[in-house]
């Protein structure tokens, strides 16, 4: 039990410390409950980039993907890796990386699969004014 509580106590911590407008890693399935049921109670989109460690393009799009966090602070921008948070890829039927997925009140709204920034851009853009 005290590791679970210090596990939600680091998750917390971790959110705590990143402000509107930076892309927050998620590193735990409390941390993804959580952030995800912020952004839900808030009615805030959500952008999750589905990346993993060995793969060049999502290196590639990670700027991309922290300058949209930046331009839309509005929105909630998640980092999950495929390899370290299997059972959320997977929920999500995340087969190639990136994959780029949104969200608003639970719900997936579009997705973006590829390393693709013209839609990428395009697509945050059309769900954060939504």
């Amino acid at each position: 039990m005290a590791a679970a509580a210090t596990a939600t106590t680091t998750a917390a911590a971790t959110a705590a410390a990143v402000g509107p407008g930076e892309v927050i890693s998620v590193h735990s399935l409390e941390q993804w409950t959580m952030q995800i049921e912020e952004a839900n109670a808030a009615k805030k989109l959500v952008v999750i980039d589905f990346t993993a460690s060995w793969c060049g393009p999502c290196r590639i799009m990670a700027p991309i993907f922290s300058d949209l966090a930046k331009k839309f602070p509005a929105a909630v921008f998640l980092k999950v890796d495929v390899d370290e948070l299997k059972p959320i890829a997977e929920q999500f039927s995340v087969e190639a990386m990136p994959t780029f997925l949104f969200m608003k009140e639970g719900d997936v709204k579009d997705r973006v699969v590829g390393a693709i920034k013209e839609e990428l851009t395009t697509k945050v853009g059309l769900h954060a004014a939504a």
